[in-house]
C-alpha cells in the first residue's frame, strides 16, 4: 500500500478538531523553533490535514480567549505564540511524548478532600474512597492538595493488577494503544518497504501521529509494570510511535525550515530541542 494511501486511511480513522490539532502543531514543529508563527503557515498545515482556514482561524481565536496563545502583528501579517501559561502546560507534554521513558518508583496515597474533578483527571488519581486516592509515584507529577503518604506491595502481589483494574478503565487506555498500533502500522510496514513520502505528507503524518498518541499517553496514569497486565499494548505503541516519528523526521523537518515561517523568517529546519527530541526517542525499541 503506497504512503498516501495510508496517510488518507489515517486521516479517515482519526477524528481531527482544529483546537487539538493547533496545540499539536505548536508542541511538536513551534515550542522547539522558538514558539512563533505565521498565521499564513499555520493554515497551510491545517490545509494538509483537510482543516479549512475558516475552522483555523475560529479555532485560533478560542484558543487566545482561552490563554493558550496570544497574537502580535507585523504589518499585514499576524503571528501568534505560546502564552506565557501554557508553557508550562505544553513542557510537561513534551517530557512525557519526546523524553526518556521512566518508571514509576511504587505509589502515592493522597488524602485529597475537596479535589476538583479536573485535578483529578490531570492528575490522572484513582479513586479509593472518599477524598483518598492511588497514584503512581513519579518525580512529574502534577502537583495534589493535601497529604500524600507512600506506598509499597508488601504481600499478596500477584493481585495488584487486579486491583488497579478497579481504580482505573485500564481497558479503556489499552483499547485506545491498540487502536494507534492498527492505524499507523500499515504507515511503518510501507516505510520498511522503501516506500517514500512527500514531504509534505510527511509532516501531516507526523502531526497525526503525534496526535493519536498524545491523545492516549496524556490520559493514561502510566502504572508501575508490575500493576499492568503482562500483554500491555502501551509498550508497543510507544515503539512504533518512536520508531515512526524518528523514520519521518527528516523529511519532515526539512519541509519545514524550507515552508514554513515565524516572526523572524523561515523556521530553522533544526534545533538544539529537535535534535535532543530525537535522541531520546532513539533510546526506545526500533519498530
Amino acid at each position: 500500500m503506497r504512503v498516501t494511501d495510508t496517510l488518507s486511511d489515517i486521516q479517515a480513522g482519526l477524528a481531527v478538531r482544529a483546537p487539538a490539532m493547533i496545540v499539536t502543531i505548536y508542541g511538536d514543529i513551534v515550542v522547539p523553533r522558538g514558539g512563533v508563527l505565521w498565521m499564513g503557515t499555520l493554515v497551510e498545515i491545517c490545509a494538509g490535514l483537510g482543516i479549512s482556514e475558516t475552522l483555523v482561524r475560529t479555532a485560533v481565536s478560542r484558543l487566545v480567549a482561552a490563554g493558550q496563545l496570544v497574537g502580535e502583528r507585523h504589518g499585514r501579517r499576524s503571528y501568534y505564540g505560546l502564552a506565557p501559561g501554557a508553557r508550562t502546560e505544553f513542557a510537561a507534554a513534551a517530557r512525557l511524548l519526546y523524553g526518556p521513558q521512566s518508571s514509576a518508583c511504587g505509589f502515592l496515597i493522597h488524602h485529597a478532600p475537596g479535589v476538583d474533578d479536573e485535578t483529578v483527571r490531570r492528575a490522572g488519581l484513582g479513586r479509593m474512597g472518599p477524598d483518598l486516592y492511588l497514584r503512581p509515584d513519579r518525580p512529574e507529577n502534577v502537583p495534589v492538595p493535601g497529604l500524600a503518604f507512600r506506598a509499597e506491595v508488601v504481600k499478596e502481589a500477584a493481585l495488584l493488577s487486579g486491583y488497579v483494574a478497579t481504580l482505573w478503565d485500564l481497558q479503556s487506555f489499552a483499547d485506545a494503544y491498540r487502536a494507534v498500533i492498527d492505524l499507523f502500522s500499515p504507515l511503518a510496514a510501507a516505510l520498511h518497504e522503501g516506500e517514500v513520502p512527500r514531504p509534505a505528507d510527511a509532516v501531516s503524518a507526523r502531526l497525526l501521529l503525534v496526535q493519536a498518541y498524545r491523545a492516549v499517553l496524556l490520559r493514561d496514569p502510566r502504572l508501575p509494570s508490575n500493576a499492568l497486565p503482562a500483554d500491555w499494548p502501551g509498550i508497543a505503541a510507544r515503539r512504533l510511535f518512536s520508531g515512526l516519528y524518528r523514520k519521518i523526521s527528516p523529511l519532515a523537518d526539512e519541509y519545514i525550515g524550507t515552508h514554513f515561517e515565524g516572526r523572524d523568517g523561515s523556521l530553522p529546519t533544526r534545533t538544539d530541542e529537535v535534535i535532543a527530541r530525537l535522541q531520546s526517542l532513539a533510546r526506545d525499541t526500533d519498530i
